[in-house]
């Protein structure tokens, strides 16, 4: 690390960051931010685990010393006994995990692989698995028999692109994701006329 990055200054309410900082450093600095932010919400809820069975005599103040909102903390509480520490996937967020804690553990673990092998934002999954609850495809084991693979090459110019996947991005999905929901969405349109 850089002279520059050990220069940062985390304080509770501001996070310093010196003039002249390398891009390298400042990527940095954000993947560590957000691994922190991502990982607290289990290590909350591994905290209230450990509390509620070792101290359940205490356990409330606690809680009330985080200044968290109860239910908040309940939430990461459930996700956290949902799945067990060998159970979270590393490359999926704590948000990814909470859209799937409802669900039993083999459609959890389905779940799980399809998000993790495919890069799926956590709205992406959601959408994913509501669209299997109404008996769509992607439901595990279901068989897709009214669905074909299609494959569409469009030729772009670079800024087209780019503008379309700035705004996947801003609708937390996939550029393909994205790009059948627009598609779907005209298709509905025009039929609805």
């Amino acid at each position: 690390m850089s002279k520059a990055s050990e220069k940062a200054t985390a304080r509770r309410t501001a996070l310093e960051l010196p003039s002249g900082m390398s891009l390298d450093d400042w990527q940095r600095i954000g993947n560590q931010l957000y691994v922190a932010a991502d990982s607290s919400a289990w290590w909350l809820g591994d905290w209230l685990i450990y509390g509620r069975s070792a101290y359940p005599d205490r356990y409330q103040r606690a809680v009330e010393e985080t200044r968290l909102d109860y239910q908040t903390l309940r939430n990461y509480a459930w996700v956290a006994r949902r799945f067990s520490p060998l159970r979270r996937r590393t490359g999926l967020s704590f948000q990814h995990h909470a859209e799937l804690a409802s669900l039993p553990e083999n459609e959890q673990e389905y779940w799980l692989d399809r998000a993790e092998r495919l890069n799926w934002s956590r709205n992406f999954l959601r959408g994913r698995v509501r669209a299997a609850r109404q008996g769509q495809a992607d439901e595990p084991g279901a068989q897709d028999t009214d669905s074909i693979s299609m494959r569409i090459q469009v030729n772009v110019s670079r800024d087209r692109r780019q503008a379309w996947s700035q705004a996947a991005a801003d609708a937390d999905q996939d550029l393909q994701g994205w790009a059948m929901s627009i598609l779907d969405y005209a298709a509905a349109a025009v039929l609805k006329e």
